[in-house]
């Protein structure tokens, strides 16, 4: 990872875009991992990729996202700027609009229904724009709307490592689900990360999506995490009727949701709020897939 500073950020934006100099910068409350963000003034942000693995994102970034932004009803970070990589900071990166808002949480929305009305609707809309042209999923985006199989050996190893806290029988039959069935349909825009960090709240309300680093051209099963990352069982239940998708959908985007809870579980710190996060989404999984 590269060490970023606000000193660093301070100086890139100073020397490449000296109109913007004078705005402040602060760090926002929450960042992610791909990527560091800094607001810039009221109405900008500075997006720095935060490892060589992750710095495509901004090329396709910038040629992707002002196409999708007159398609959709929700505002999304378009790029308004690219910076050049330096000798202190070796990688291209962005400054976007700020979109302004809260990082989702339970506490934030009106209701989880409507939310799983809204988001749903935002992933419909992206869904029907035209892909012919698009990234095929892959490599570039860590394989999202691609073939999941490529994370059967970790999942598989996972399971095994975590088989004293769960029944590992029960996870392996949930993950064998999940590989079953491939995608066979045409292949449309995701996303490829939709989580509670890259979808902003205002008055209760889904207000904005950002951070489309992994979007590609493919499966949208990994969009539907959300039903298991965060959803109750009678939200999950409409967010997954209003996607309009069949259960081999539904097997393969809770095998997109398991893999990424059972590697949290191992890599992190038992103890960390990620692992946490991980156990939580293991459990809700268990228990949906009981009840289906």
């Amino acid at each position: 990872m590269i060490d970023i500073t606000i000193e660093l950020v301070h100086q890139l934006v100073r020397t490449q875009f000296p109109d913007w100099a004078n705005l402040e910068i602060t760090a926002v409350e929450k960042n992610g991992h791909d990527n560091r963000t800094y607001r810039l003034g009221n109405e900008r942000a500075v997006r720095l990729p935060s490892h060589e693995r992750y710095a495509a994102a901004i090329d396709k970034e910038m040629l992707w996202l002002p196409v999708f932004k007159p398609l959709l009803s929700l505002p999304i970070s378009v790029p308004l700027a690219k910076g050049e990589p330096t000798d202190e900071y070796p990688l291209p990166w962005s400054i976007n609009r700020w979109i302004d808002g809260e990082t989702l949480r339970h506490d934030n929305i009106l209701n989880l229904q409507g939310f799983a009305k809204d988001l749903a609707s935002f992933l419909k809309e992206l869904q029907s724009i035209d892909a012919s042209r698009g990234i095929p999923a892959g490599i570039q985006n860590f394989h999202r709307g691609g073939n999941l199989a490529v994370y059967n050996d970790e999942a598989r190893m996972s399971i095994q490592a975590l088989s004293g806290h769960y029944d590992q029988a029960l996870l392996t039959e949930i993950w064998n689900s999940s590989l079953e069935s491939k995608f066979q349909s045409t292949p449309v825009w995701l996303h490829g990360d939709i989580a509670v960090g890259n979808l902003i709240v205002k008055d209760g309300k889904l207000c904005g999506v950002i951070d489309f680093g992994t979007m590609g051209v493919g499966d949208p099963s990994s969009d539907l995490v959300m039903a298991w990352n965060f959803f109750d069982q009678s939200s999950r239940q409409l967010f997954l009727k209003l996607m309009d998708v069949d259960q081999d959908t539904v097997n393969r985007a809770r095998g997109w949701a398991l893999w990424k809870a059972l590697i949290t579980c191992v890599q992190q710190d038992k103890d960390s709020e990620a692992s946490s996060w991980g156990n939580h989404v293991i459990q809700t999984i268990l228990q949906d897939y009981k009840q289906s």
